[in-house]
């Protein structure tokens, strides 16, 4: 097994669950925009508790009454492509925060792939 690594950048974009974009979940339009940019992931984590710039806090437990939970879409690929789709973002994001954090892959790769072999995947998973 050898391993490689590479520099990136790590998009997360902070929005509530009950945010929309055209009656579409806000996070969903977020992750398909991404693919559709052809960046190379896209993922969108939901929240068990959390607060914003309102200073709510939104939480899971049984008795709050509280349901527009923290949502989190998380974007990694090269810098350049990353920066590219802040943009896109910005018309999409009324309200909510982004951040960008450097950050380096790490890739594992079988020792036969190393004699350009492909793997059963071809070449899915790469960093574009």
């Amino acid at each position: 097994m050898r391993t490689s690594t590479e520099s990136a950048l790590r998009l997360t974009v902070y929005v509530g669950e009950n945010d929309v974009w055209r009656h579409r979940p806000l996070y969903s339009e977020i992750v398909h925009r991404a693919r559709e940019a052809g960046l190379a992931g896209a993922s969108a984590f939901r929240g068990v508790e959390g607060f914003g710039a309102s200073a709510l806090v939104h939480t899971t437990r049984l008795l709050s009454l509280s349901e527009d939970l923290p949502v989190a879409v998380v974007i990694v690929d090269r810098p350049e492509r990353v920066r590219g789709f802040l943009p896109e973002l910005a018309e999409l994001v009324e309200e909510g925060a982004v951040t960008l954090d450097e950050v380096e892959i790490v890739r594992w790769a079988r020792e036969s792939d190393r004699d350009g072999d492909q793997n059963q995947h071809g070449d899915e998973g790469e960093a574009r």
